[in-house]
């Protein structure tokens, strides 16, 4: 019996989040969109960088990404992650 792996997840960014990455370096972006990106598409829900989040943020993961944190959700029947927004660790749960 042959195993097909599931589909790979389409990555959609929100207007927020496209706000938020034209504050960024170029040098960032580009590495969320080659080491994040290819990473959520494979597998979103789990992962070295990865936490599910709790608490008022329940539905909500995170993606650790140096000083950065990006936050998405995950539309299972979709096969959508959906990039809400990035912030500086400091700020990030305010």
């Amino acid at each position: 019996m042959e195993i097909t792996p599931l589909s790979d997840f389409q990555i959609a960014e929100t207007k927020t989040f496209q706000k938020e990455k034209t504050k960024l370096d170029d040098k960032l972006y580009k590495k969320i969109t080659n080491i994040a990106y290819p990473q959520l598409r494979r597998n979103p829900f789990f992962g070295h960088n990865i936490k599910k989040l709790k608490g008022e943020f329940e539905g909500v993961y995170r993606y650790r990404f140096g000083n950065y944190r990006l936050f998405y959700t995950i539309e299972k029947e979709k096969i959508i992650v959906a990039i809400l927004d990035i912030k500086h660790r400091q700020k990030a749960y305010d």
